[in-house]
């Protein structure tokens, strides 16, 4: 479900030589129960008929995504909540727990298709609510987290192209770069990785800081981006609250057309 589209110049003064001190790890599948254990929170978002992102619990009846997710890729029109589905913990034809969904609710700033610039990946973030929660012991519901700083070690779980049927984990990859809302990062994703879980670790406990909105190519260095949470989660949870017992309503906008814009210069593609 990626797209090529241009992305803001900016990017090109964040990736600063030097930036990554560590080294990544390799993603590595978790295919077995003893793989996935703690992990089961992260699913597999089936999108009706539009291919699927990753989601992660957030709280017994929430999951949390990226915005774009919630869009047709070709009309930019929200996609019926009904249709879509969520897979805590799916791996090789089962998943843990299956939910379908009561309401999926963008950024209220996050415009799909809205020209290329950067202030999209800032709020390519929704919370999906489940049709019912989620309660088992395995299934534990992650927190969020501050922003991190540049030079940080990070993690990410997500499902992707080739990849679907099980999630994969890759333990360390690095914060590049950072500005207000967004993030740059060393971390492996693909096709399907958009609204996977960014992590950091602390204390052998892992919360989520960011969720992928996009892979990117710098100067020919494939780096991801990824949405900061911070102040942008908490104003969709209080958008969400506010809109509660709405029911099936969508407060998604509703775009006709993408625009077509030329191949130059720093560029992004969609999950």
């Amino acid at each position: 479900m990626f797209r090529h589209l241009p992305l803001a110049l900016a990017l090109l003064a964040l990736l600063a030589p030097g930036a990554a001190t560590a080294q990544e790890t390799a993603l590595r599948r978790l295919e077995t129960g003893d793989d996935s254990r703690g992990w089961d929170a992260v699913g597999r978002l089936n999108m009706g008929h539009e291919g699927f992102c990753t989601g992660t619990l957030i709280s017994p009846q929430l999951v949390l995504t990226a915005a774009h997710c919630l869009f047709n890729k070709d009309s930019g029109v929200a996609i019926d909540p009904s249709t879509i589905e969520f897979l805590a913990g799916w791996r090789n034809g089962r998943a843990a727990a299956y939910r379908g969904v009561r309401r999926a609710l963008a950024h209220p700033a996050y415009v799909y298709g809205a020209p290329g610039k950067i202030d999209r990946v800032a709020h390519d973030i929704a919370l999906i609510e489940l049709d019912r929660p989620i309660r088992l012991p395995s299934i534990e519901p992650f927190h969020t987290d501050s922003r991190p700083s540049k030079g940080d070690e990070v993690g990410v779980v997500s499902y992707a192209q080739s990849r679907d049927d099980a999630p994969s984990l890759q333990e360390v990859c690095l914060v590049l770069a950072r500005q207000p809302g967004i993030l740059m990062l060393s971390c492996n994703v693909d096709y399907g990785s958009s609204g996977a879980p960014i992590f950091t670790i602390r204390d052998g406990i892992a919360a989520i800081v960011s969720v992928v909105s996009a892979k990117a190519e710098v100067e020919g260095m494939q780096v991801a981006l990824g949405a900061d949470l911070g102040q942008s989660l908490v104003e969709l949870r209080a958008v969400l609250d506010a809109d509660a017992g709405l029911g099936m309503r969508r407060t998604l906008p509703q775009v006709r057309g993408l625009p077509q814009t030329p191949g130059t210069g720093a560029k992004f593609v969609k999950p």
